[in-house]
């Protein structure tokens, strides 16, 4: 293997502290009225995340760039050995872009891992990558010699242990989940074992780890499929929502496309009648490849328009006719392969102190999108939540992930909401997600994982019915419950 990188600089603490919550909301729903704010000073010694309202109270908070070697192994079995002494849990994140403290350990031990050293094995169509590692430094490595992430987060400053662990997937077609192109990786277990795991080795831990949300083990280092990069040409095609999922099937089956995605029209007046399908297509000439860049300057102009939707329903109409038809016009040349991938999330940030961007995703089959539609419809225009946007995309059947979310060929739908930081929009929140939740799940599809803890208890089990399954595996594997999170301590503690 020939070394590339290796970033050696510690990340800012912006990830401690932060304004959000005066305290964490469980799952049960609470009382509220009045709009007052829940923002509030940070108190010292916590952790939040991406939506600003998990501040969690930690024991301490450790920033670990060494290399996947002894010296990380023998801090990591110090660390899990002192906490167990302790009685005090662990867990291990990088970007923290989760919603709802999967990644925070309360009064717990909190490593960040930021080391970003990547290998490549040309020959075996691999790369080895220290789990710290984010996508964007992936991408500089691999792109000066020609190849591509096969599968990865759709933006590049996510962490790589941490895609596998929440299991996400991208828009590349026609993979499933980013952990199906993991052909092997190494973790720390509670007891402090190093364990190899691969889907036929230690095929069990591998299951359980992959979208496992780091409660089986501390991963330190992953070896991942790699793909060429290429160069690529957009086509974007508009039609009635209701036929979006036969287009789509058809497109996945293509073989001549390797990038393809979808949205959905955002108006209330109108709200999910038109879809867009955008699909890419390699262009006959694929030498002399340009450097990865991002989006450039359409990105930018897009995001401003993103965020003037807010409260503002004639700017949607625009937005849609930017997706529609100006952005096909002026930015639909041709873009490498990993430029198309090689875009940070901060693009899209929302500057208001007052309001937070929050996810949902949902995972329905093909035949079932109609109905998906419908349930939409009915759910969210009727909420009191600012909706942004929502972007489609395949993912194939994951048959190794204990907590699978794509038990068949489904449709990912990631939707966006802009949400005040009050106690009126998060009991709202709350109301609309449950809803959406028991809708979907009874059409036979599920939801995701990482983001606000708003589900009832017994709709976890619903849409994840294999969640028994890895809670038992989970606590003959950790009697001592050393590797725990927000994540554990709400809902998979609690089966």
């Amino acid at each position: 293997m020939n070394k590339l990188t290796r970033r050696a600089t510690l990340l800012g603490l912006g990830g401690l502290g932060g304004w959000g919550l005066a305290s964490w909301l469980g799952p049960d729903l609470p009382s509220y009225d009045g709009t007052a704010s829940l923002a509030s000073p940070p108190a010292d010694n916590t952790l939040n995340d991406a939506s600003g309202l998990s501040p969690t109270p930690i024991h301490k908070h450790l920033m670990i760039s060494n290399d996947a070697d002894e010296a990380l192994l023998a801090i990591i079995r110090r660390e899990l050995a002192d906490a167990k002494a302790d009685g005090r849990p662990l867990n291990v994140g990088a970007a923290r872009h989760s919603m709802g403290g999967q990644a925070i350990p309360r009064d717990g031990t909190a490593i960040t891992f930021d080391n970003g050293a990547v290998e490549t094995d040309r020959d075996n169509g691999i790369y080895r990558v220290h789990a710290g590692a984010r996508w964007s430094e992936i991408i500089a490595a691999l792109d000066p010699l020609g190849f591509s992430p096969k599968v990865m987060q759709s933006n590049n400053d996510f962490g790589v242990a941490a895609t596998f662990s929440v299991n996400a997937h991208g828009w590349p077609v026609p993979y499933g989940p980013m952990g199906s192109t993991v052909r092997g990786l190494r973790m720390v277990l509670p007891s402090g074992e190093l364990a190899t795991c691969s889907p036929t080795e230690n095929a069990d831990l591998f299951n359980h780890a992959m979208g496992g949300y780091g409660l089986i083990g501390v991963i330190l280092d992953l070896d991942v499929e790699m793909v060429p990069n290429s160069r690529l040409v957009p086509t974007v095609e508009l039609m009635p929502a209701e036929t979006f999922s036969t287009a789509f099937d058809a497109a996945i089956r293509d073989p001549e496309v390797p990038m393809a995605y979808g949205r959905l029209n955002v108006e209330r007046g109108n709200f999910f009648s038109e879809a867009i399908l955008v699909t890419y297509r390699e262009t006959p000439d694929q030498s002399d490849l340009p450097a990865a860049s991002g989006s450039g300057w359409m990105s930018h102009v897009a995001s401003r328009i993103y965020r003037s939707q807010l409260g503002n329903e004639p700017m949607k109409s625009v937005r849609w006719w930017n997706e529609t038809v100006l952005g096909p016009a002026l930015g639909g040349g041709a873009v490498t392969r990993n430029s198309l991938i090689n875009e940070p999330v901060v693009t899209l940030d929302d500057r208001d102190p007052d309001r937070t961007d929050i996810l949902h995703e949902y995972f329905v089959g093909f035949d079932r999108f109609e109905e998906f539609l419908k349930i939409c419809r009915e759910v969210i225009p009727a909420s009191y939540q600012e909706f942004l946007n929502v972007t489609l995309r395949y993912v194939a059947k994951d048959a190794q992930s204990t907590l699978a979310y794509a038990t068949e060929p489904r449709i990912a739908a990631v939707m966006s909401f802009s949400q005040e930081m009050t106690a009126r929009g998060e009991a709202d929140m709350m109301r609309m997600t449950r809803d959406l939740i028991e809708r979907i799940t009874a059409i036979g599809g599920s939801y995701y994982l990482p983001y606000r803890p708003h589900a009832r208890l017994d709709q976890l089990p619903a849409a994840y019915t294999r969640a028994g399954e890895f809670v038992r595996a989970k606590r003959a594997l950790d009697q001592d419950l050393v590797l725990r999170n927000n994540l554990w301590d709400n809902y998979l503690g609690k089966l």
